[in-house]
């Protein structure tokens, strides 16, 4: 796709101008840091700016420069990260650290291959981070910029195949300025944040309203089109606080897959034909070796991933007999209440853990 030499400028210039009078406050905005802006980039894939601020804030707090994250333990890596989700972010961004101090003097490197090597950082990351963070002319593609375009130039195709992906990557290059380029790719990607919304788009105030082909033949509500998403299934899943005297149990997940490096309450799905009493015995049993009484159910929560569902049944249990020989786990504890915060927990444990707060001392 050409673009007028005329429209790109028109395009560049009222994008740039819309950004400076209306672009958000956000404390990454704020530096040039190439560390920070990483660390701000990373924590941004999938998640919403509003939620990243406060995590954002605390996690630089914590770790302030890459060499102190490459130094932390994996423990302090995900407690830090707790509750914003995606946790393979965090750990491929603690193994990144640890790579660029030792392999690039502790420098985030400055070209597209060099990026693209490091654990957890893809085509759209790494743009991200040569544009913000040293000004270099390398195009973004998210969402919010896919959903723009897609409107902008009537492009109907499906934006999920791989030939209109080349299409737009193309097409983000092609609208670069020669200057500005920090600003004009966090405009694109602000505008669809704020104006160009998936829903309701408030074309009205769009700076760019006049070129855009969706609008003037009226279906930017139908654009981009995307490949439909299956249902999404639901499981039952039962968990157990498991009390052995004043302490109970917690499990360490292992380092990959989903929630890997977070302690949890040990359980797992419920099989066809069991009851959740019998699934949490079984389970217990199979992964790791010990016996237990169910005494009485704590909570259940609802939680959503993001190709499943599940709710999480969990029961007040006690000891009775056996040694523990781990299975599923990476690690166990035995540990009091008050020690509860040390550890990092998928947010549905922390609802747990909640519950449990609530109560005044042990099983009864």
């Amino acid at each position: 796709m050409r673009i007028h030499p005329d429209t790109k400028k028109a395009i560049q210039f009222r994008l740039l101008k819309w950004f400076d009078e209306n672009k958000r406050e956000m404390p990454w905005r704020e530096t040039r840091n190439p560390y920070k802006i990483w660390v701000s980039e990373i924590m941004l894939q999938q998640t919403q700016v509003k939620t990243v601020e406060s995590y954002y804030n605390r996690f630089i707090q914590a770790f302030p420069t890459i060499q102190s994250l490459s130094m932390a333990d994996s423990g302090q890596v995900m407690k830090a990260w707790e509750g914003l989700g995606y946790y393979s972010r965090a750990r491929n961004l603690h193994k990144a650290a640890k790579i660029i101090v030792q392999c690039f003097n502790a420098q985030i490197p400055h070209t597209l291959e060099e990026l693209l090597s490091l654990p957890g950082i893809g085509r759209y990351t790494a743009g991200a981070i040569l544009s913000i963070a040293f000004d270099q002319p390398a195009p973004v593609l998210d969402g919010n910029v896919i959903r723009m375009l897609s409107r902008l130039f009537h492009i109907t195709d499906n934006v999920d195949r791989s030939s209109t992906q080349k299409r737009l990557w193309q097409l983000t290059e092609d609208m670069l300025p020669k200057s500005r380029i920090r600003d004009f790719n966090e405009a694109m990607m602000e505008l669809g944040a704020l104006v160009c919304t998936p829903k309701n788009p408030r074309c009205e105030i769009c700076p760019v309203q006049k070129h855009c082909e969706a609008t003037r033949i009226g279906i930017q509500q139908d654009l981009p089109v995307r490949t439909p998403r299956n249902p999404i299934p639901h499981l039952d899943v039962t968990a157990g606080v498991i009390w052995k005297a004043d302490r109970f149990l917690i499990t360490l997940r292992p380092p990959k897959g989903l929630l890997g490096g977070l302690w949890e309450f040990p359980g797992g799905k419920l099989e066809d034909g069991e009851s959740l009493e019998e699934c949490i015995k079984r389970e217990i049993r199979e992964e790791l070796e010990i016996k237990i009484e169910v005494v009485h159910p704590l909570i259940s929560v609802k939680h959503a991933y993001t190709h499943f569902k599940i709710t999480l049944h969990v029961f007040e249990c006690r000891f009775l007999s056996g040694d523990i020989v781990p299975h599923d786990c990476d690690d166990f504890r035995w540990i009091r209440p008050n020690e509860l915060d040390d550890f990092a927990f998928p947010g549905a444990d922390r609802k747990v853990i909640d519950a449990l707060k609530m109560k005044e001392g042990g099983v009864s």
